[in-house]
């Protein structure tokens, strides 16, 4: 008689997950105060005295700052925005090359082709999902210009290693956070360590406001181009007495004061999320470790924020492939509730390695004489071949550590996981 529920036997679990919700009526009661005083925002895309915002924003980029114990926060309307905003304030234009990760959220590659400049991959380590340095070494020419890193999955990157090769060869260094919030590397929150960090407040984040983001810095000149970047710099500028233009250009990329209000209550409750997921996560790499054909990820000096949790399967050891694991173990456990169209939150992989998306195969963004690409950048299947075999072959990634799921709800999991790793003979 089969066991595992993908060939008819019983399923571990059979009702639904909990969906994550940290909203309740903290921030109902703060987002009403904002519609009775009837001031949604208070932007104005010239200079005046509201050029920064309503009240509600500054308080909360106030708050922001003293959270991450950095200088300058500047609220955005998403992490995208916050990329974007970034690199220009850093000057980045036609001819610069930024090198960027494969393995993100495509923006995180996208984003220097904003000011007209090339991306440049970089393949990444095992284990923390870093820039492997040598690969990083070798993309760097005289045209580099800046570096943006990916805190994937919530794991800090090799922070020291990657600033000593910015210092070396005076490059900017942009922190991408969107999913890693209060993690840490040597005990500083990642974001603060290079010139520019980046957050995103998306509604799947460890905390949101449904969409927006933080940019943040401790140098006062970039800190005054992302605030005129983010608001009309172009009209701006004259009045304020700016005399260097270079990027200063024109966006909305303003946060309302309905969103900073919900920011508010959301950032008091980041570091009780994170406990949750960091302790479920030790959870599971205790109950996956002793498995030889599972890796699981081992930090030092780095803490993880867990936005989701990444494992490597090994098919030479275990004998069948990751997907029919994944696949097995998905068939015991139930999807989320309001989510079941997405099915069980288990992944194959992560995201398709970005240069492999039409915009790069055919080097196409804006138009056909795009100066943005170059013909002896490769955008080519195999440039980041630790990336390739990552997605196509070991990792897979789940999102099971957050609240408001319980231990008991954890055990679900882990004991399906268990049940498939015993029974890998069925699937033979």
């Amino acid at each position: 008689m089969p066991k595992l529920a993908i060939n008819g036997g019983t399923k571990i679990r059979t009702k639904l997950f909990p969906r994550y919700n940290n909203i309740n009526e903290n921030e109902i009661d703060e987002v009403v105060k904002v519609m009775k005083k009837g001031i949604l925002s208070k932007y104005l895309g010239a200079w005046h005295e509201d050029f920064y915002g309503g009240e509600k924003v500054q308080e909360f980029e106030k708050a922001w700052s003293e959270y991450f114990n950095i200088k300058h926060s500047i609220s955005v309307n998403s992490n995208t925005s916050g990329l974007i905003t970034a690199l220009g304030a850093c000057g980045i234009g036609l001819g610069d090359e930024v090198i960027v990760s494969p393995y993100s959220m495509s923006i995180s590659a996208s984003a220097p082709l904003f000011w007209n400049a090339t991306p440049v991959f970089c393949d990444l380590e095992a284990n923390t999902y870093s820039f492997c340095i040598k690969s990083l070494k070798k993309a760097i020419t005289k045209n580099t210009k800046a570096i943006v890193v990916v805190h994937i999955f919530g794991c800090p990157s090799n922070m020291k290693e990657i600033l000593e090769v910015a210092k070396e060869h005076n490059l900017y260094v942009i922190e991408d956070c969107a999913q890693a919030p209060g993690a840490k590397y040597d005990e500083k929150y990642v974001g603060t360590l290079g010139d520019i960090g980046v957050f995103s407040l998306n509604y799947h984040k460890h905390i949101h406001t449904g969409e927006g983001g933080v940019c943040v810095t401790n140098s006062d000149d970039l800190a005054n181009k992302m605030q005129l970047i983010r608001n009309h710099a172009e009209s701006v500028v004259e009045n304020k007495g700016e005399t260097q233009l270079s990027n200063m250009l024109g966006f909305n990329f303003r946060l309302t004061e309905i969103q900073a209000a919900i920011g508010i209550e959301q950032l008091k409750k980041l570091q009780s999320e994170l406990e949750v997921r960091q302790k479920y996560a030790k959870m599971y790499d205790e109950a996956l470790g002793k498995y030889p054909f599972i890796k699981t990820t081992k930090l030092e000096n780095r803490t993880h924020s867990y936005y989701v949790q990444a494992f490597e399967f090994l098919e030479d050891i275990a004998k069948v492939s990751r997907d029919k694991f994944i696949m097995a173990v998905k068939a015991e456990l139930e999807p989320v509730q309001d989510r079941e169209n997405e099915g069980v939150p288990i992944g194959q992989g992560y995201v398709k390695p970005i240069y492999l998306l039409p915009m790069f195969q055919n080097k196409i963004a804006y138009n056909k004489q795009n100066f943005a690409f170059k013909d002896e950048i490769s955008y080519e299947k195999g440039i980041c071949p630790n990336v390739e075999k990552f997605h196509y072959k070991t990792l897979w990634t789940h999102d099971f550590t957050r609240s408001p799921l319980s231990k008991e709800d954890v055990k679900d999991v882990i004991n399906a996981y268990v049940k498939v790793c015993e029974n890998l003979d069925e699937l033979k």
